[in-house]
């Protein structure tokens, strides 16, 4: 893999990254409603790399929760993923993991960026955009929600002790492809004692807390070990296929534990 610069702020890459059109106020209640189609055709996996020791970062999260709090549609797939490149500058974010870091440079590598930064938005693996940027954001998810695209992968989970054992079907055995496995806690919140944000209570949705991959071949069975404070309640598993080649996304499900 390359090695990519990071840059810290999604301010210092907007002249990269941003045409003028990205900046467009879409309009935030109306849009965040238009997501709630019933009769959408398609599904909309939207990752958020984040972290607590960036300033700029919070608003995404905020965006997030209202995104995730107004909507119901079941194909729209929330997932934040704590990096732990900021975690050298004050704070250590208890939610980062260097997994989520890599996770985020293997889209740089596929999408031909030259760096990574936060807060970023990637939605089914195909699009990327500034994390905060209201009007960019819905308007990807719309657009992935509105691409027809067939689902039939399905998932069941039975914990054990400290692990959860995940089976899941509907998916045919792919060389070029890999199923992943999110571990989701719904909602939580941290104190931030030092750092950019030091003195400021943020909160959070849709944070992962374990990520694993499988090949799609074999046995249709995966062991994912629970962190120490887990519990069924408020918390769900989000998977999805994932094309190997050029991170494209063509299949997801969820488990809400509090439903079982």
């Amino acid at each position: 893999m390359n090695t990519f610069k990071i840059i810290a702020s999604a301010a210092s890459l907007a002249v990269l990254l941003v045409t003028t059109a990205a900046f467009i106020d879409f309009g935030y209640d109306t849009e965040i409603k238009k997501i709630q189609s019933p009769t959408s055709e398609g599904l909309a996996v939207v990752e958020l790399f984040t972290s607590e020791g960036c300033s700029s970062c919070p608003p995404a999260d905020e965006l997030m929760g209202r995104i995730q709090a107004e909507n119901k549609n079941k194909e729209l797939y929330m997932l934040a993923f704590h990096v732990d490149y900021w975690d050298h500058q004050g704070w250590k974010d208890r939610f980062s993991d260097h997994d989520f870091s890599l996770r985020q440079r293997q889209y740089a590598d596929w999408m031909n960026l030259q760096t990574v930064y936060t807060p970023q938005v990637i939605v089914n693996g195909s699009v990327q955009m500034i994390g905060s940027e209201t009007g960019s954001v819905l308007k990807a998810i719309n657009q992935q929600l509105a691409e027809e695209r067939s689902s039939s992968l399905h998932l069941n989970c039975a914990i054990e002790d400290d692990k959860a054992v995940v089976h899941y079907e509907g998916v045919a055995d792919q060389q070029n492809a890999e199923l992943v496995l999110a571990l989701v806690q719904e909602s939580t919140a941290s104190k931030v004692k030092a750092g950019e944000n030091a003195g400021r209570n943020l909160s959070h949705v849709q944070v992962v807390r374990k990520l694993t991959r499988k090949s799609l071949s074999g046995k249709k069975e995966v062991i994912l070990y629970l962190p120490d404070d887990f519990n069924q309640q408020g918390w769900e598993l989000i998977g999805f296929v994932q094309n190997l080649q050029n991170g494209h996304i063509s299949q997801a499900a969820r488990f809400d534990f509090d439903a079982k």
